[in-house]
């Protein structure tokens, strides 16, 4: 886990959820329900953050539905990291996801 924050601070990379509170059956993404935003107006007035990038489809969705009104700012979709996306390798997963390292997002 150190190595993996050591990263993320190396590289300038926020790490924030969609979602500050929500009901939900088990990890099953279908079940979300009574969706409560996190406030990112509030970190984007604190912060310098350029781009924003979504987890996934269901966080893209929600941020979308939820967060894009709110902060006007756009937010590109990269495929889900989880491991339940069966569909990408993880060389198809650092290809896609390298768009943060080159900010040609």
């Amino acid at each position: 886990m150190e190595e993996k924050k050591a990263f993320l601070l190396r590289n300038r990379i926020a790490v924030w959820d969609v979602i500050a509170e929500c009901d939900i059956i088990g990890s099953s993404d279908s079940s979300i329900r009574s969706v409560v935003p996190v406030d990112l107006p509030w970190l984007l007035s604190r912060t310098r953050i350029e781009r924003i990038y979504a987890n996934g489809g269901k966080a893209y969705e929600l941020y979308q539905k939820y967060l894009r009104p709110m902060s006007g700012r756009e937010c590109e979709r990269l495929p889900s990291t989880s491991p339940a996306n069966a569909a990408y390798s993880m060389e198809r997963l650092v290809e896609a996801w390298s768009v943060i390292a080159t900010g040609n997002g």
